[in-house]
C-alpha cells in the first residue's frame, strides 16, 4: 500500500520545516511526501525543495484548491494530509496502515503543541469528546491536519468542495457515502497553539464559523487568518 502525504503551506517557513522531519521520522515511510506551496511570499518552497519533497506549485489562493491540487498530484494508493504546522508522531502512517484495506477514510486525534503540558492534555481530550460526538451524530469530523484516505475513492466524489475552511469535513461526509470511516486513537498528530493565542473562545467561535462555512483562509503565524 503505497501512501502519498499532502501538505499545502502558504508562508510556513516558521513551520514547515519541523513538519517534514516530522515526516522522516515516521516508523512506515511515505511512498512520496508532497507540499503544495499556495503561493508563499517567503523561503517555504525553498525549505521544503531543499528537504528533498516533492513541490507542487499553486498560485490560486485559498486552503481548498491547495488540497486538491495535492490530490490531483498524487500517486499513492492512499493520501494521509496533515498541515505545514502540525507534527505526526512517529507511529503516525503506521497506525492508519492496518486499516486501509478495509476503509475508504481514515482519521485520528489531535494535541495542541507550544502550551503548558496541562493545557496540551487538555485539547486533546477536548477534541476527543468533539469527535465522539460528532461520530454519534453521524457527521464524522474528520480534519485535514489529521485524515487519510483512498486516494481514486476521493477523486470519484470529486475530491474536495471549494469551500474554504470545511474542505476537509466535507470531503469526509462525502467518502463516508462509499464506505467506512474510522477513527484510529493510536495516530496522534501534534498541532501548533498559534490557533489560540487569540483566545480560547475566539478559537471556539472560530471552529463553529468552519463548521458552519462562514470561515475561509489559513491560519497565519501570528494567531490570525490569511485569506
Amino acid at each position: 500500500m503505497r501512501i502519498s502525504v499532502v501538505i499545502p503551506a502558504r508562508n510556513e517557513e516558521q513551520f514547515i520545516v519541523g513538519c517534514l522531519e516530522a515526516l522522516g521520522r515516521q516508523t512506515l515511510q511515505p511512498y512520496e511526501i508532497i507540499v503544495v506551496d499556495n503561493g508563499s511570499s517567503d523561503r517555504t518552497g525553498e525549505l521544503a525543495r531543499g528537504m528533498g519533497v516533492r513541490l507542487v506549485r499553486c498560485p490560486t489562493p485559498g486552503v481548498a484548491v491547495a488540497r486538491q491540487a495535492g490530490l490531483e498530484a498524487a500517486s499513492g494508493d492512499w493520501v494521509a494530509t496533515t498541515d505545514a504546522d502540525s507534527r505526526p508522531v512517529v507511529g503516525w502512517l503506521e497506525a492508519l496502515r492496518p486499516h486501509m484495506e478495509t476503509s475508504v477514510a481514515l482519521y485520528g486525534p489531535l494535541r495542541m503543541f507550544g502550551l503548558p503540558a496541562w493545557q496540551e492534555e487538555l485539547t486533546e481530550l477536548g477534541y476527543g469528546i468533539f469527535l465522539k460526538t460528532m461520530m454519534l451524530l453521524g457527521r464524522p469530523n474528520l480534519a485535514a491536519a489529521n485524515m487519510a484516505f483512498d486516494r481514486l475513492t476521493a477523486l470519484s466524489v470529486g475530491g474536495y468542495p471549494m469551500v474554504e475552511a470545511r474542505e476537509d469535513v466535507i470531503l469526509g461526509w462525502n467518502l463516508k457515502a462509499k464506505g467506512r470511516v474510522r477513527y484510529v486513537r493510536d495516530a496522534l498528530v501534534l498541532t501548533a497553539s498559534r490557533r489560540v493565542r487569540g483566545g480560547w473562545f475566539n478559537f471556539l467561535m472560530q471552529q463553529a464559523r468552519n463548521l458552519s462555512g462562514n470561515s475561509s483562509g489559513y491560519f497565519a503565524a501570528d494567531g490570525g487568518k490569511e485569506s
